[in-house]
């Protein structure tokens, strides 16, 4: 049966292009052909489908090359466990002969033997280390109670020096703070006085200006009398 074709997506684009006898009719009107918009159009046509042919064979090789690689890593895969079964099965069967058995009871009953010898030897060099080592922690015992008590003693004259350095810190500390309150206070002092001062002179100079304003308007006032 005949497979009827879906349409691509550019065939809107070809059901708005012109036909060849309305192209072929606008050609004999217009002098331009390279002015025309028809012609401007075909190229774009073709070159979108050869775009969408393009991403389809690339599509189709990116589909192909990962179907390649999750073969690949299926085969390796496989490979693989055939390997470890074979290598397992190998041990097993070796383990499991009466040569084997027997070389492993040897080195069995050989270590246990040098485990033997090795404890009693242990044992023995125990008892010696043990005796040398009551009388190490006896010396070391009193080696500690006396670096313990020197070492008390330090920090009792170590906490005296740091008391008796610390009263004299203080003490220069409190004096001075007394000294510089004393300085702040007195250039308190010293601003205050120098305000009043200024505050004095410009009052004596508003008193004079007053007083020269009142001197001033007098002799008007009597001069106008004396016109009268």
């Amino acid at each position: 049966f005949l497979r009827r074709k879906s349409p691509s997506p550019s065939s809107p684009r070809r059901r708005r292009s012109p036909s060849r006898s309305k192209i072929h009719y606008k050609r004999k009107r217009s002098p331009s052909v390279t002015g025309s918009p028809v012609a401007k159009s075909s190229p774009h046509l073709g070159s979108t489908e050869n775009k969408n042919a393009v991403d389809k064979q690339r599509l189709e090789e990116e589909k192909k090359r990962r179907q390649k690689e999750v073969e690949l890593r299926l085969l390796e895969e496989e490979t693989t466990k055939r390997v470890e079964q074979a290598i397992r099965k190998q041990v097993e069967d070796s383990l499991n002969s009466e040569e084997i058995k027997h070389e492993i009871q040897r080195r069995i009953d050989e270590g246990r033997k040098r485990i033997h010898e090795e404890v009693v030897a242990q044992i023995e060099k125990e008892k010696v280390s043990a005796l040398v080592e009551a009388q190490q922690r006896a010396v070391r015992e009193r080696e500690k109670k006396e670096r313990e008590e020197l070492e008390k003693k330090l920090e009792e004259e170590r906490k005296k020096a740091e008391e008796a350095q610390m009263k004299v810190a203080m003490e220069q500390q409190q004096k001075e703070l007394e000294r510089y309150q004393e300085l702040e206070r007195l250039q308190k002092e010293r601003e205050e006085a120098m305000k009043q001062k200024q505050m004095e002179e410009q009052q004596q100079k508003q008193n004079q200006i007053k007083l020269l304003g009142k001197n001033k308007s007098r002799p008007k006032l009597s001069f106008s009398f004396g016109m009268k």
